[in-house]
């Protein structure tokens, strides 16, 4: 097809919608646009094509041969268009919304508050994908990431669904009668870190320590790791948000704290946003916490 053949769009549809109207006001509401920006796209309609679409007998308006021929082949051809788009729009909003975190964000914060978005938006399915791998945004895979950074790493204009202290926590049988002032002090006691991360390694070098013996550090999936510190099993340095009604019940103790330190925020591929996914973002956002000491 010779692209630069074709007159432009906006005067075909300016067209089709007359000889569907019957009007040029009619035609002009249809199109949000005015009486006389229809009679112009349609005047330089016929100039192109060099012959005359449409005649005026009194108020209304009459199509000549050429004008009927024109209409009939515009409306197949938008019809065939709308027919499309519609069946796209059907699949995206049928698709359901992919969202990727941490385990241990799914399972002590996303999870206890995802009913509500599900029973107020039934017909939308979420694809949830709980993982400690920095999944690849791209159009037509995840939707939705919930990322995690701290206050080492500035990055201006994040959407921030949860601000917290960052914290290393225990139970108190595990802690016992330790004095725990001096962070290095924590290295006596068995560490829970994740699958695939250094955080123990890190948090200690951020804090100038260097343990004098090897450290017991224990690696499980994230959302394994919180009932493991709620058993007694070590402690963890993770979000106050995880454990404040533990950490209100006195079932942990905090050993050490940073303020305001963790940032969860939405990430979402480039382009534009399917409607499903703006409901959710939408949801997302309105649940956003920060959670302080």
């Amino acid at each position: 097809m010779d692209w630069l053949k074709l007159p432009p769009l906006n005067g075909l549809r300016a067209f089709s919608v007359l000889a569907e109207t019957g009007s040029y006001t009619l035609a002009a509401e249809r199109l949000n646009v005015t009486h006389a920006a229809v009679s112009q796209q349609v005047k330089a309609l016929e100039s192109r094509l060099g012959t005359a679409l449409v005649v005026r007998t009194g108020r209304r308006i009459q199509l000549t041969d050429e004008g009927a021929a024109l209409a009939r082949d515009l409306e197949n051809g938008f019809g065939t268009i709308a027919r499309g788009i519609e069946r796209l729009s059907e699949v995206a909003a049928e698709r359901p919304v992919q969202v990727t975190m941490s385990p241990a964000f799914a399972v002590e914060w996303l999870m206890p508050r995802i009913m509500e978005f599900q029973y107020e938006n039934p017909g939308i399915t979420l694809m949830l994908n709980p993982t400690p791998e920095l999944m690849e945004l791209k159009p037509g895979g995840i939707d939705v990431a919930i990322r995690y950074r701290d206050r080492r790493r500035p990055q201006p204009d994040v959407r921030s669904v949860l601000v917290s202290d960052m914290i290393v926590v225990g139970t108190p049988s595990l802690v016992g009668s330790r004095d725990l002032r001096d962070p290095a002090a924590l290295a006596e006691l068995p560490w829970l870190q994740e699958l695939g991360t250094n955080e123990v390694g890190e948090w200690f070098t951020y804090h100038g320590i260097v343990p004098e013996r090897p450290l017991t550090v224990n690696h499980m999936p994230g959302n394994l790791i919180m009932d493991a510190v709620r058993r007694g099993d070590g402690i963890t340095y993770t979000a106050r948000a995880f454990f404040k009604e533990d950490l209100e019940a006195g079932k942990v103790v905090e050993l050490f704290s940073e303020p305001a330190f963790g940032i969860y925020y939405v990430e979402t591929p480039p382009g534009p946003i399917r409607p499903t996914v703006g409901l959710f973002l939408d949801w997302l956002m309105s649940k956003a916490e920060t959670v302080l000491a």
